[in-house]
């Protein structure tokens, strides 16, 4: 399996980081905008993320402003649809709106932090292929 996780704080790229990284190759962005350019340069390579967890709250470039442009990058690669990269929503916001928003962008789970490390890798387990997760 290859993720990337995209969070402002340093602390949770590092728990989801260690938590992912016995299944495979994890990357790791601060913002929005970095996690746009990995995707994208992951796409052009061929070398889509099977993983994405993602923050909503992020400077530059919110969660929900790069998982729609993600997403657009990867209808243009024609990777939509069950050949898209799994997102996974990781945040401490629960409000409605954000959930309702998050899911109008095509997120795949919604997470709420602190990260209960088994519910993130049974969402893991759920949403990608058993041949992409390797122990």
């Amino acid at each position: 399996m290859k993720a990337l996780v995209v969070d402002d704080d340093r602390t949770t790229r590092l728990v989801l980081q260690k938590l992912l990284s016995p299944y495979g190759e994890v990357h790791r962005c601060v913002d929005g905008a970095e996690a746009v350019q990995a995707a994208g340069q992951a796409l052009d390579h061929g070398t889509s993320y099977d993983l994405i967890c993602l923050d909503l709250m992020m400077s530059r470039m919110s969660g929900l402003d790069a998982l729609k442009l993600i997403r657009e990058e990867e209808e243009r690669h024609g990777c939509s649809g069950i050949h898209a990269s799994k997102v996974i929503i990781t945040t401490a916001s629960g409000d409605d709106e954000s959930i309702s928003s998050a899911f109008r962008e095509l997120c795949d789970a919604y997470l709420l932090k602190p990260i209960d490390g088994t519910k993130l890798l049974n969402l893991v387990c759920c949403l990608c292929p058993i041949e992409t997760i390797t122990p």
